[in-house]
């Protein structure tokens, strides 16, 4: 068996909301519970939020998006690349909830000088960005009554995406290294669903802050290097897994 990498994403944290009263510290400890619960049982190799609670600021001429960037996932010493990992700033709160022009092309030219080799498929690249894009709304209406292409077991919150396309999902859908796109923000909503070669998916509700009362969970991405494998599920606060799916191979 190859070397293999995890990753736990996890969304919709609301840290700090009403943080000032009882229970907003509540849900902050139930919230660091939950976490830590699925973190033990996956020993993930990194952690990152779609959220902004854990990112770092990105290049400034991107705004409105303030918070864009791209890590890099290596194979032991070697530090050869096994993944790009490409995170971008989607909005929200008070500002504009949309991938703009400018971050559409800061990707197309971080892509092009990290993962030239396109033609050869390229290392493979994971899209990472809080609120969904106008695409998950036609997948959601499409898989309404059926779902038959689709894994997971949430389905029925209606999709709030992005205010605008302004190119990003085109881009995307040129490079084929691209595997898979992971958003959170709808918090009753579980699923991964092919698009276009690759797959969109929700990474699920953990925080114990804002909207629902579902059961916290948070979506694990694996990695195999040798031969190269990407597939993922969703793992529940207590420790319960399903919605296993093949993302490339």
């Amino acid at each position: 068996m190859g070397e293999s990498f995890k990753i736990a994403l996890f969304a919709d944290l609301h840290f700090g909301e009403d943080a000032w009263t009882e229970w907003g510290q509540i849900q902050d400890f139930n919230s660091r519970r939950a976490m830590s619960s699925m973190l033990d049982l996956e020993q993930p190799v990194r952690l990152r939020s779609t959220a902004l609670s854990y990112s770092s600021i990105g290049p400034k001429d991107l705004w409105p998006g303030v918070s864009n960037y791209v890590l890099k996932v290596s194979s032991g010493d070697s530090q050869l690349p096994v993944a790009y990992l490409y995170f971008f700033d989607s909005g929200g709160g008070s500002f504009r909830e949309v991938i703009s022009n400018a971050q559409v092309k800061w990707f197309q030219l971080q892509s092009a000088n990290l993962n030239q080799f396109i033609v050869l498929q390229g290392i493979p690249e994971l899209i990472l960005w809080h609120i969904p894009s106008k695409p998950f709304e036609g997948i959601a209406a499409a898989n309404s009554n059926s779902n038959q292409n689709c894994v997971g077991s949430m389905f029925g919150e209606q999709v709030a995406s992005q205010k605008a396309e302004m190119g990003i999902m085109q881009v995307l859908e040129q490079r084929s290294s691209v595997k898979a796109l992971f958003v959170g923000h709808n918090h009753g909503l579980d699923w991964c669903c092919p698009f276009n070669k690759r797959w969109l998916c929700y990474a699920r509700h953990t925080g114990y802050g804002g909207y629902g009362n579902w059961a916290r969970r948070s979506r694990i991405i694996e990695i195999k290097v040798q031969p190269f494998s990407l597939k993922t599920w969703i793992t529940m606060e207590n420790g319960t897994l399903h919605g296993e799916a093949t993302l490339s191979s």
